[in-house]
């Protein structure tokens, strides 16, 4: 039975690595790391392009608000409120 005190990154780091192997099963090692193909794949991209940065957690905050009020509309609405 492994030992569980190896950080998130280390086992990402670890993840990666095994995944990068030639002739290696991806399915197979996101059952054994307990995420998901699509959580294991992304890794692996965002490794390809980023190296090692691209595995730290990045913010889930959303990029755009598509339906966030211009500048001017919220100014305006916050005079009428005051």
């Amino acid at each position: 039975m492994p030992f569980k005190d190896k950080s998130a990154m280390k086992q990402r780091l670890e993840f990666v690595r095994l995944a990068s192997a030639e002739g290696a099963n991806v399915s197979a090692l996101c059952r054994r790391f307990g995420i998901g193909r699509t959580c294991g794949h992304k890794l692996l991209l965002r490794y390809r392009s980023e190296g090692e940065a691209g595995l730290a957690e990045q913010s889930r905050r959303p990029r755009s608000s598509p339906a966030q009020c211009a500048p001017e509309v919220e100014t305006a609405a916050l005079a009428v409120r005051a």
